[in-house]
């Protein structure tokens, strides 16, 4: 489409391991509109640029003039220059998948020079232990990498970090004075490497316009750096900005020195809004910020109905270097490493959340309050096709939270087309998770989920309207376990009206869940109050008083208040954050909540079976209801022979069945009879154009073949077996 050459871009920085995919949905959808993009990860080719020997070369030649007032470690480093020039390449491939064999020199710490982020040897045997070689050299290099970029941020630019860049600038940034002072600066040498790496990209694709995704404020201050470098060089270009950044915070737009930087700004979903700027006129705009005539406008035709999930196309990661992605493992949570090592296809399964109703989150919002889902064979279409475009297993299913009906109709239809994937996603821990959709779902390729548990408190998620109990949360992560898929928590202190109390009874909570081993990893979060949730619109209700200062014309999002009915939230960071590591390491349970905390706090009233007590035998209980359907997915029929024997003088007709499961073989004896049904059952639960069974249609069915007590039947090691290997009832 001549005119409308579009260069997608996400500036810097986000994570090294997988590319943000608002680009990647991006141009799958104009693919199936027939407009030209292309694309680029800014932030992966700036730390690339930077973190090569002539990169590191250069930073030190700029850091040189400071070195009469670097600290101690920083002067170390400086003097090291040398060692870390000579092996940041090796490094950078060791992550990247190449220079495997260097492993071993890695970890016996001979190879990289360390700085203060030296860790602990037995924080290393516990994290990665004597068979996690190469995640423990990962590990290493990476914490070699952020040892050069606290240099970097001590003495060459203050900005920098990897995942965020300048992020305090665009954080709660009423006001733009902050950030427009701070680009008015010259270019920091981040900047100027950002700028090398931007005009190649648009000499590359010769564009008409350029678009920036900004997800979160540590992008923000690049995607300025960005639009006034193409505003000076390339006064032609159209430059857009979108996001996750905009969509949230930029909701009462009114400083017109943004535009200063950009021609447009658009909310939500960027499919619609962007086709409109491309193809139409102001008349059909929308979502749309732009100036005119000296003020700032938003147009938003509200005829113009949002693009259908099914029609936005799958996600297009072509252009992108995937095979230059860094896998980091920056921490050692359990999560947190999965997060960010290997590179992971992201996909949607559906717009906004099902639930949608929790009272901490962004509810009004578009991204939330919208909800959308695909069907299971248009996701795991779209997942076969990024798989050919990629040759990447791995998928991230990034929704507010996974619905678990559609995750059960999603792993069947995996199982159905025998497709092999890994993936992870997020939950509510809600009770339709039982143990066999948990099963099930680990039989698709499922290896982790997260949920929120937020504040481990009945009368809390009550009140936050999670929807869940801690008698829910308790069975339904043991189901995940139980099946072997890792449990993630968020975590959550300081909500409105938590009292002192509250909070020790949480973290009493946490520390049974995990030593029940319900959950393996967890992070704590300080609530944080958003104009958009239900808290931030109706504080009244909630117990605070909204002390933030008059709007300044740029961002809103994050508020200021006062909680005037809950405790001190500000002593018990500390002491959650370290009771937490330990929980994760298996130590410290026997220690007294109250010796994690410098100041005083109450003990804690959960008795302490309180989770144990919660926990049942969930598969006895699901198949007594009747009403459950019956799913079979081995492959096919055991080998059956049927047969007379001797039994204390008599003739028994007796049936032999020998099943090959995936972790052995299980051979059966069974009267003839009973035989003849599980042959007949099995032939029934295989054929795709019978009617479903339901237990009920089951037991139905025994008991009119005259079996015996079908009861008794439910506890055979016949059926107990088939239950442990791939029939399901859900």
């Amino acid at each position: 489409m001549s005119g409308n050459t579009v260069l997608l871009i996400t500036p810097p920085f986000t994570q090294l391991n997988t590319p943000y995919p608002a680009t990647a949905y991006l141009k799958g959808y104009f693919n199936t509109l027939g407009i030209e993009s292309s694309q680029a990860d800014l932030g992966l080719e700036v730390i690339l640029r930077l973190f090569s020997a002539n990169g590191l070369r250069q930073m030190f030649q700029e850091a040189a003039s400071g070195t009469t007032h670097m600290a101690p470690e920083f002067r170390r480093i400086f003097k090291l220059r040398e060692a870390y020039i000579s092996t940041i390449d090796r490094a950078i491939a060791y992550l990247q998948g190449q220079e495997q064999t260097l492993t071993h020199l890695i970890c016996d710490r001979f190879l990289l020079p360390a700085g203060s982020r030296n860790p602990e040897e037995e924080d290393m045997e516990w994290a990665f232990g004597t068979m996690g070689l190469q995640d423990k050299a990962r590990h290493l290099v990476t914490l070699y990498l952020e040892d050069i970029a606290d240099f970097i941020t001590g003495v060459v630019d203050p900005h920098f970090g990897f995942s965020r860049y300048a992020e305090r600038l665009g954080r709660s940034a009423s006001s733009f004075d902050e950030l427009y002072e701070e680009l008015h600066k010259p270019p920091t040498y981040i900047d100027r490497l950002m700028f090398s790496v931007l005009q190649e990209k648009i000499d590359d694709s010769n564009p008409d316009w350029v678009m920036l995704s900004v997800p979160f404020p540590g992008n923000l201050y690049s995607a300025f750096r960005c639009g006034e470098f193409i505003k000076n060089n390339y006064p032609n270009i159209r430059v857009e900005m979108g996001g996750g950044f905009a969509s949230t915070e930029l909701r009462q737009l009114s400083d017109i020195r943004i535009f200063e930087y950009f021609d447009f700004i658009t909310l939500d979903d960027g499919e619609t809004p962007l086709r409109q700027l491309i193809t139409g006129d102001e008349t059909g705009y929308v979502r749309t910020y732009m100036c005119r005539e000296g003020r700032v406008r938003y147009l938003n035709n509200t005829e113009i109905q949002d693009v259908p999930m099914r029609e936005k196309g799958t996600p297009d990661y072509t252009g992108l270097p995937l095979d230059k992605y860094l896998s980091v493992i920056e921490i050692t949570n359990p999560m947190h490493a999965l997060w960010s090592n290997g590179r992971w296809n992201k996909l949607t399964l559906a717009h906004g959340c099902y639930w949608g109703k929790c009272a901490f989150c962004d509810g009004y919002l578009d991204y939330i309050g919208r909800y959308e889902p695909l069907s299971a064979v248009e996701i795991v279409d779209r997942m076969e096709e990024m798989i050919r475009r990629t040759g990447e297993r791995g998928f991230h299913f990034v929704d507010e939270a996974a619905p678990p009906m559609l995750l059960k109709e999603l792993s069947l239809e995996i199982l159905k087309r025998h497709l092999t994937v890994i993936w992870w996603t997020n939950v509510r821990f809600e009770k339709s998770y039982t143990s066999d959709l948990c099963r099930l779902m680990k039989q698709a390729g499922c290896i982790a989920v997260s949920g929120g548990l937020e504040v481990a408190s009945d009368r809390l998620l009550k009140l936050i309207n999670k929807g869940v109990s801690l008698e829910q949360v308790s069975q339904v992560t043991d189901h995940f376990t139980a099946a072997g898929i890792m449990v993630h928590a968020y975590l959550m202190y300081g909500f409105p009206s938590e009292t002192a109390q509250e909070t020790i009874d949480s973290l009493e909570v946490v520390r049974q869940l995990f030593l029940n081993g319900l959950v393996q990893s967890a992070f704590w979060h300080r609530f944080a109050l958003t104009a958009h949730s239900p808290v931030g619109r109706h504080p009244e209700k909630y117990t605070i008083r909204i002390t933030e200062k008059p709007f300044g014309g740029f961002a809103r999002n994050d508020i200021d208040f006062e909680d005037t009915a809950g405790a001190d939230h500000d002593i018990f960071e500390e002491g959650l954050r370290k009771s937490l590591y330990n929980y994760m390491r298996g130590t410290g349970f026997d220690i007294p909540l109250p010796k994690w905390f410098e100041q005083p706090v109450p003990q804690t009233q959960i008795p302490p079976t309180y989770i144990a007590r919660f926990l049942v035998d969930e598969q006895d209980r699901t198949q007594h209801d009747g009403h459950k359907r019956i799913y079979y997915l081995l492959p096919g029929l055991p080998e059956i022979r049927y047969y007379e024997r001797n039994k204390k003088g008599k003739k028994m007709h007796t049936a032999e069945f020998l099943f090959h499961f995936n972790d052995g073989d299980a051979r059966f004896q069974l009267k003839a009879d009973l035989g003849k049904w599980i042959e007949n059952l099995l032939n029934r639960l295989l054929d795709k154009n019978k009617k479903e069974l339901t237990l009920r249609d089951l037991e139905v069915d025994f008991k009119n073949c005259h079996l015996g007590d079908f009861d008794h039947f439910l506890t055979t090691p016949l059926w107990r077996s088939l239950r442990e290997n791939g029939l399901y009832l859900m």
